[in-house]
């Protein structure tokens, strides 16, 4: 079975159907979404992205996704330490809960975010009686972008702090090294590389979230109105080139994201 599986015939028949998937389901879209934008000349692109409105959705957008980041970061890595290096009660059902994000649709992420932390909430009306403000305005925008990419730098470091050679770490202390001096010369070093590649992909996610933030956004245009949505606008208002330019400047931005992770991973390896 396995002879014939590797026979010529069987090779170029299954790397066809790999290349005719990649090339329907991504490439073709891709190419679609650039020609829209571009359909009607270069000026009208730059009006459709300089539109007031939808520069303040993008700016906005890129705003409130590296809010998201750089709390991921610090908060991903800790649980991600605090998961590989303790054992406690409950902890193979913590580290299972990590991938509920990419389980649950999105919009149901947003439903529970209004209703854990809208006004009729415990939460939410706590917020307000101190001057908070959290549904429909940005910080609820954060909490969703925090929820959908949640695992992302979690996922990263894991793998790498439990590849990590801990007689580096060992070495460290027999040397006299403090916990806060291993910690930053051993461990943090070999677990930068997961936290930048997971903050990246955290950020790309971030930046293109829709169906969370539609719900507890308020989708207010200049205030509350993100990227996503004021897609999803344009199009509801029969304005696809409009979209698609705005659409272009997320997916260029996206392309130099992964360009990047990857080029971080490649190093990491010695690739």
């Amino acid at each position: 079975m396995n002879t014939m599986f590797r026979g010529k015939g069987w090779s170029f028949g299954f790397r066809s159907t790999i290349m005719l998937y990649f090339i329907i389901l991504i490439v073709l879209p891709i190419v679609g979404i650039y020609t829209q934008s571009f359909s009607l000349g270069w000026i009208p692109f730059w009006e459709s992205v300089s539109e007031p409105l939808a520069w303040k959705a993008v700016l906005l957008t890129v705003k409130l996704a590296v809010i998201a980041t750089l709390l991921n970061m610090f908060l991903g890595t800790m649980i991600g330490w605090v998961l590989v290096r303790y054992r406690f009660p409950g902890r193979r059902l913590l580290n299972s809960l990590v991938d509920l994000p990419f389980a649950l649709p999105t919009a149901v992420g947003g439903l529970m975010i209004l209703l854990l932390l809208g006004p009729n909430s415990l939460v939410g009306g706590l917020a307000e009686k101190i001057g908070i403000e959290i549904v429909f305005h940005e910080p609820a925008i954060v909490v969703a972008m925090l929820f959908v990419t949640f695992p992302f730098v979690i996922r990263a470091i894991q793998p790498l702090l439990e590849e990590m050679d801990k007689s580096e770490e060992e070495a460290a202390y027999t040397l006299g090294a403090t916990r806060a001096k291993t910690f930053f010369s051993v461990i943090f070093p070999t677990m930068l590389p997961g936290i930048l590649s997971g903050a990246m992909l955290a950020f790309s996610r971030g930046i293109a979230e829709f169906g969370a933030v539609v719900l507890i956004a308020g989708n207010i245009p200049g205030k509350t109105l993100i990227a996503a949505v004021y897609i999803f606008g344009e199009i509801e208002s029969s304005n696809p080139q409009g979209a698609a330019a705005v659409s272009v400047l997320l997916l260029t931005l996206s392309f130099f994201i992964l360009w990047t992770v990857n080029l971080i991973q490649a190093r990491r390896t010695g690739q």
